[in-house]
């Protein structure tokens, strides 16, 4: 599946439009993060813990919507994009989406794969 957030993929034509995909998840605070987090406002710094946990809600977000991507049969989703909104107090939701296509190699790149973007 190649995931990327331009129109196009380098190297290959959409030649199948199937629509709008989308991941997401809702993500809480923790306690014990919340401490830490705490602690780390009085002296300053990156809170790792929020950064891990958000790291991973985009991770889920992504693969959820590459899972709806695969359904529909695509091979791709181009244009994708990320948007967060706190659902409640101390709960934020993270969303991906994107438009899933089916690709195929422009005539004359057999032999170049795409650059990045593959999961």
């Amino acid at each position: 599946m190649i995931i990327c957030t331009a129109d196009a993929v380098p190297g290959f034509e959409a030649v199948e439009c199937l629509g709008l995909v989308k991941g997401n998840t809702v993500r809480a605070r923790h306690v014990g993060r919340d401490i830490m987090a705490g602690l780390r406002n009085l002296v300053g710094g990156e809170i790792d813990e929020y950064t891990k946990m958000l790291a991973e809600a985009r991770e889920q977000a992504l693969d959820r919507m590459a899972t709806e991507a695969r359904r529909l049969g695509a091979d791709g989703v181009v244009t994708v994009r990320f948007a967060t909104s706190e659902v409640m107090e101390h709960a934020a939701e993270i969303l991906a989406y994107g438009t899933a296509v089916r690709l195929r190699k422009r005539s004359g790149d057999a032999g170049r794969e795409a650059n990045g973007g593959s999961r």
